[in-house]
């Protein structure tokens, strides 16, 4: 097998990743989803690469909010960072359990694995606070959404069909990784890492303190960052298609192999790449790139390691 002991790579992993759409969402069923994904990155790990995590939080944090909602009369509910400082935990929690798992079947069985739960500093000036933008939770009906709204909640027509609604919030950029050094130093000891769960809890600066927001941060653009900071060679970013596409859905529909920075800066300004889907994914890639990176690849889990080799997933490159 080859070896390549020179290369980190931080890896987004995407919803599909953590938890089956076609599922219950059951933790069993999110424990299976995530045993499988697992064994796809022990694969990773066993090929040399220092390797350091992240992932979404979507549909764990907006199930956590209805549990808020429907126990508020007996217990005090939990503001939205709390909760995405609860889903990083649980998320690390079964990603570290299940990824020792497949490292032990393969062999390895010195590797430590260690989740940070991580603050991301944004700028409470940020506009995104004034047009939330990012959905997390389920899909609502119409009455489902006027009642929810009555309740300060702010919904947007994202799908189709009975229930097309979500709630959203703000979305604001990442500016900086708060536990940057720990991470870090935890990469130099041969950890394997999970950070920035969900994009990292996050928090805003005030007379030298820092405090958390309601909002939730895009992973992938929270991932480009990690990357750069960590002086990264390689961005990978799994979503549930194996390339990205031009005219995506339709018959002029062409699948990408490579695209160079400008080439994707062109496309997504030609609309190509929605923002509710790829164009995060996109825009995180070419940041990483433009900041010194080797390269990038947004693939999908099942193709990762063949992405690394070259022999799957689009590459965006300087």
């Amino acid at each position: 097998m080859p070896m390549n002991t020179n290369k980190t790579v931080v890896i987004a992993l995407g919803g599909n990743a953590l938890l089956d759409p076609k599922t219950n969402g059951s933790i069993i069923e999110q424990i299976r989803t995530i045993e499988q994904s697992c064994q796809r990155i022990a694969q990773i790990i066993a090929r040399g690469y220092r390797v350091v995590l992240t992932h979404g939080n979507g549909p764990q944090v907006g199930n956590l909010l209805i549990q808020q909602e429907e126990a508020k009369e007996l217990v005090p509910p939990l503001p939205l960072d709390v909760c995405d400082a609860m889903t990083q935990g649980q998320l690390g929690y079964l990603i570290q359990q299940k990824l020792r798992e497949a490292l032990g079947q393969l062999g390895i069985i010195t590797q430590s694995v260690v989740t940070v739960v991580t603050q991301v500093q944004v700028d409470p000036g940020d506009p995104a606070f004034a047009d939330p933008t990012k959905p997390i939770g389920p899909f609502y009906s119409d009455r489902e959404r006027l009642l929810l709204e009555q309740k300060g909640y702010v919904l947007k027509r994202v799908g189709k069909g009975a229930k097309p609604w979500r709630r959203v919030v703000a979305s604001p950029e990442p500016k900086d990784i708060v536990e940057l050094g720990a991470i870090r130093a935890l990469l130099a000891t041969g950890s394997v890492v999970i950070a920035c769960g969900g994009g990292g809890v996050p928090v805003v600066r005030e007379g030298g303190r820092l405090h958390g927001v309601e909002a939730v941060i895009d992973k992938d653009l929270a991932s480009a960052l990690l990357a750069s900071e960590l002086g990264a060679q390689i961005l990978l970013i799994l979503t549930n298609v194996e390339r990205v596409a031009l005219h995506f859905g339709t018959p002029q529909q062409v699948f990408l192999d490579r695209m160079s920075v400008r080439e994707a800066r062109r496309y997504l300004i030609e609309g190509h790449f929605p923002a509710g889907s790829m164009g995060p994914k996109v825009e995180a890639a070419i940041r990483f790139v433009e900041g010194g990176g080797e390269r990038a690849y947004i693939t999908s889990l099942e193709k990762a390691l063949e992405a690394l080799e070259g022999r799957a997933g689009t590459e965006v490159y300087a």
